[in-house]
């Protein structure tokens, strides 16, 4: 099974990934959806037991994928903090001591719904914020799936994840990648995030992500 598929979009070549994200390797862009970092710092503040970590794990992966692929520039898809509780938080001063590892990496952020809440990050991440859309090439770059009048949109918000279904009650979820004709979705980056159920639906292709791969439901 390969690590990532390689799709046309708008006639963009974008390569999806198995870990849930998306490199465009014309601009040398990472593009990852609600990575919403600090949920679980906000569900403790909130006095809810919840797994710890889940930050390093989403750094390490963006790790793997920069140092993998050749990068100048990552771009959040809305909901990169989770809630307002994460400013000042753990997680932030990670996020922090992660940034000043990747110096030379410009990093965009589209506000989605939960960047509203939480506000935007602090200045010391050196991220530019942004509206949506971003407009870049043939692609209109947005955190709300809602389509624009002349750009393929890609986007996240909803986390897509397909239910496999095997013999008698087996089942498995997987987040999923949905390629529409004017919209694309991608699935939530983050490693402690739901999903919503997606199914098949005519001109619409569903690519599945998993540990070991990407592949297109036939």
């Amino acid at each position: 099974m390969n690590p990532w598929l390689a799709v046309s979009v708008a006639g963009a070549e974008l390569w999806l990934l198995a870990e849930k994200a998306v490199y465009w390797p014309a601009e040398r862009v990472l593009l990852v959806a609600d990575a919403h970092f600090g949920k679980a710092a906000v569900y403790r503040a909130l006095g809810q037991p919840v797994p710890h970590g889940t930050t390093a794990t989403n750094l390490a992966v963006l790790d793997t994928l920069l140092a993998r692929h050749c990068c100048e520039e990552l771009i959040f898809l809305g909901d990169f903090l989770h809630g307002r509780a994460a400013q000042g938080s753990a997680s932030l001063d990670a996020l922090l001591a992660w940034r000043h590892s990747q110096p030379h990496l410009r990093m965009t952020l589209i506000r989605g719904n939960h960047d509203q809440r939480a506000g935007d990050p602090p200045a010391a991440l050196r991220m530019a914020v942004v509206d949506e859309p971003l407009l870049r090439g043939p692609l209109a770059l947005r955190h709300e799936p809602a389509s624009h009048p002349t750009h393929h949109v890609l986007a996240g918000h909803l986390h897509p994840v397909y239910l496999l279904r095997g013999a008698g009650r087996q089942r498995l979820r997987l987040p999923c990648f949905q390629l529409g004709r004017q919209v694309t979705l991608l699935p939530a980056f983050g490693a402690f995030t739901g999903g919503f159920a997606v199914t098949r639906k005519p001109g619409v292709q569903l690519v599945l992500a998993s540990a070991q791969g990407v592949w297109a439901l036939p």
